[in-house]
């Protein structure tokens, strides 16, 4: 037997055949797992920099928070020096003087409204004068005297104020009826 006859023989072409599909069954791995590699370097690729960008997201919402942050506890500050220079004004003492003054002239635009009897007219208008400026302390009243002074004061009416002239000039004119006499 030659050659030939062996290679022709039924095992060799089933040897054959197996070490066709072999290969081809090694090739076909071999191309798979160069792909496989090929698609993880890729999907390291990506992931880096999906966390390099997500680095940079979350370092700029820290950088966002930490500035929110710091604006929040200087407004916190501002409020609580505000607060306190409120209190402060609100303390100072010609403050005291002002209320006491304005209660004054209010219970003088009283008298003059009120003048039979002086004493009591006076002790009168002046506890009405303090009930009137406690009560102008809050609410709609103080606004109003805030924006319009002149409305939160009791002032004469101008026919008191026509009559105390009329008597100055009465006044004035005696001295010279007595002169001529």
């Amino acid at each position: 037997m030659d050659l030939h006859d062996y290679l022709f023989t039924p095992f060799a072409g089933g040897l054959f055949l197996g070490l066709l599909i072999a290969f081809f069954s090694w090739k076909s791995g071999f191309v798979a797992r160069r792909n496989l590699k090929k698609e993880l370097k890729r999907a390291e690729q990506e992931s880096g920099e999906l966390q390099k960008h997500l680095n940079t997201q979350l370092k700029i919402n820290a950088e966002g928070n930490d500035s929110l942050q710091r604006k929040l506890e200087e407004l916190r500050e501002q409020n609580e020096t505000l607060r306190i220079n409120v209190s402060t004004l609100q303390q100072k003492p010609g403050r005291a003087e002002i209320r006491q003054l304005t209660i004054t002239e209010n219970a003088i635009g009283l008298m003059r409204e009120q003048a039979p009897g002086f004493a009591q007219a006076w002790e009168k208008a002046l506890r009405q004068a303090e009930s009137d400026y406690e009560s102008t302390e809050g609410g709609l009243k103080k606004l109003v005297r805030k924006v319009l002074p002149s409305l939160g004061t009791t002032g004469p009416s101008h026919e008191e104020d026509d009559k105390e002239q009329a008597n100055i000039k009465d006044i004035k004119a005696k001295p010279k009826d007595l002169e001529t006499a």
